[in-house]
C-alpha cells in the first residue's frame, strides 16, 4: 500500500490554517501542522488522529531560518506545502504607521514564506509531483486606506509566487496562489487590532456572510487536488457582498 502524500501547513494553529489541515487530512494527506503555538497544533493533531487521519505537530516560527532549515531535514519527498502563516497588524495611515508593525508583517508574510519555500523546495521537487500553495490576499492586488503595511507585504507575497512560478517552470512543482477577500475568523481582525474586540467586530458589521476559514480551506483543497498537469495559478475568492477591497455591501 502506497504511503499517504505529505502536506505541510504553516500557521495551522487556528483559522484558515487549521481548517486547511482538517480538509487536506480528510482528502487523504498526512498533514504536518506547524505554528508557534505548540499546544494548539498538538490538540489539532490529536483531534485528526482520533478521527482516523494522519497528523503530526511541529512547533515552528517561520521567521527563524535556522529552525526552518532544521525542520526541512525531516523530508526527503513532500507533496504539498501550504504557506498560510502571516497576518496583519494595525490599520494606521502611512503618516503615522508604526515601522515595527510594517517590519513584522513583512517578516511573517514574505520572509517567512520565502524561508519555508526555499527550505522545502528540494523535497517538493524530489517527490516528482509537488505543489506550493501561497495564501496571499486581495490586498496583494489593490490598496485601501489604513492598510498600507499589510498591502505592501501581501503585494510582496504575490510577487514571490508569480516569480517562483516563472523560475521553476519545467520542474515537477506547481505554484498555486489563493487570494481571499473578507474572511471572518476567530483571530485575524482581533490580532490586527491588538485584542480590541469592538474594532474587530466593526470590520464585518452588516456584512451578509463573509467568507469563513472553511470556505478558503475548501478552495485550497480543491486547487491542490486537481490533476498534476492542472495549475491554478491564481484564484481570487471573495464573499458575494464584497465587490472590491473598498466596496462592501452592508445591510446596516
Amino acid at each position: 500500500m502506497a504511503a499517504s502524500p505529505i502536506a505541510v501547513i504553516t500557521g495551522a494553529s487556528s483559522g484558515i490554517g487549521a481548517a486547511t489541515a482538517r480538509q487536506l487530512a480528510a482528502a487523504g494527506y498526512r498533514v504536518v501542522l506547524t505554528a508557534r503555538r505548540k499546544d494548539r497544533i498538538e490538540a489539532l493533531a490529536a483531534e485528526l488522529t482520533e478521527a482516523g487521519h494522519q497528523a503530526t505537530a511541529y512547533a515552528l516560527d517561520v521567521t527563524d531560518r535556522a529552525a526552518v532549515d532544521e525542520f526541512a531535514t525531516a523530508f526527503r519527498g513532500l507533496a504539498v506545502l501550504v504557506n498560510n502563516a502571516g497576518g496583519a497588524l494595525g490599520a494606521d495611515p502611512v503618516a503615522t504607521g508604526d515601522p515595527q508593525d510594517w517590519r513584522q508583517m513583512y517578516e511573517t508574510n514574505v520572509i517567512g514564506t520565502l524561508n519555508v519555500t526555499q527550505a522545502l523546495l528540494p523535497a517538493l521537487t524530489t517527490s516528482g509531483d509537488g505543489t506550493v500553495v501561497i495564501l496571499s490576499s486581495t490586498a496583494g492586488f489593490a490598496t485601501y486606506e489604513g492598510g498600507a503595511g499589510y498591502v505592501a507585504a501581501k503585494h510582496g507575497e504575490h510577487v514571490l509566487a508569480e516569480t517562483l512560478r516563472l523560475e521553476i517552470v519545467g520542474t515537477p512543482v506547481r505554484v498555486i496562489e489563493v487570494a481571499p477577500g473578507m474572511v471572518k475568523t476567530e483571530e485575524f481582525s482581533t490580532t490586527r487590532f491588538r485584542g480590541d474586540a469592538e474594532k474587530a467586530a466593526k470590520v464585518y458589521a452588516g456584512v451578509d456572510a463573509p467568507l469563513s476559514a472553511d470556505d478558503v480551506a475548501d478552495t485550497i483543497t480543491w486547487a491542490v487536488t486537481r490533476p498534476s498537469h492542472v495549475n491554478i495559478d491564481l484564484l481570487v475568492v471573495r464573499p458575494r457582498a464584497q465587490a472590491s477591497n473598498s466596496k462592501v455591501h452592508r445591510t446596516s
